[in-house]
């Protein structure tokens, strides 16, 4: 039986725009596991992003609960959300938000330095992190303007990671890197989940879905269907066939 991570219950966000009330999200109940790689797709406008951020604690709901655990994140004010992110959360977003005047290496100490005041373990780890995305030491010292797209999105998940979060957040995380690129970052998220990392993704790509083990399909706010998939291995076309053909169900 797998451990619940969090939990939705009613979730509800809307917006008004010119005066009229958009529902964004309609009243979603969902649990959300320890140890999967859930991808949630649909359609643009669908939801998506705003889904992680309810889930993630960097926006609220209109209406409805979200628990982490025994903890309903939903009734925190911002500080106290802000702390819950910084302890148990990872983000990698499509845009890298980078500090440009700090060093690959400072950029993810100052995050780490948030949460532990111990220099040294969090060198330890950083160093650690940094070789298994493939970024020597050299390149730790750059600054985010010397660097490639991509090596810049390796820095990102290292400091989305440098807090051992129990679930990374990414967001579209391969929407501005190349064909390439964008796989390697996908490789390194599939690594780390085969090391137990909790990871929620949104994508439109059905190429980055197909490394999850449990896709959500949005529709106007709503879950309209889930595709269960066994552990993601190199080379396996039943796997997307099985993802192509849920997705043509729901219409995308």
């Amino acid at each position: 039986m797998k451990k619940v991570l969090l939990r939705t219950t009613n979730l509800s966000k809307s917006f008004s725009n010119g005066g009229v009330l958009q529902h964004v999200l309609k009243n979603i109940d969902l649990e959300l596991y320890e140890g999967d790689f859930t991808v949630i797709m649909g359609a643009s406008g669908a939801g998506k992003s705003t889904l992680l951020y309810a889930l993630s604690g960097m926006d609220t709901p209109t209406l409805g609960t979200i628990a982490f655990g025994d903890q309903v994140i939903s009734d925190l004010n911002s500080d106290e959300l802000a702390v819950f992110r910084r302890r148990h959360c990872g983000f990698v977003f499509q845009q890298i938000y980078l500090i440009e005047g700090m060093s690959l290496m400072d950029n993810v100490l100052s995050a780490g330095l948030l949460v532990q005041k111990d220099r040294k373990a969090l060198l330890r780890r950083a160093a650690e992190l940094f070789a298994a995305v493939g970024l020597s030491e050299e390149t730790q010292k750059k600054f985010p303007t010397q660097i490639s797209g991509g090596e810049a999105q390796r820095a990102g998940i290292v400091r989305a990671l440098i807090n051992s979060p129990q679930i990374l957040f990414a967001d579209e995380p391969t929407g501005a890197l190349n064909s390439q690129t964008g796989l390697d970052v996908l490789k390194l998220l599939t690594e780390f989940h085969e090391q137990g990392q909790s990871v929620v993704m949104v994508t439109h790509d059905m190429r980055s879905a197909c490394r999850g083990n449990r896709i959500l399909y949005l529709k106007d706010g709503v879950i309209l269907g889930e595709c269960k998939l066994e552990p993601y291995r190199h080379g396996d076309p039943g796997r997307q066939e099985k993802l192509a053909a849920f997705l043509t169900e729901m219409g995308w």
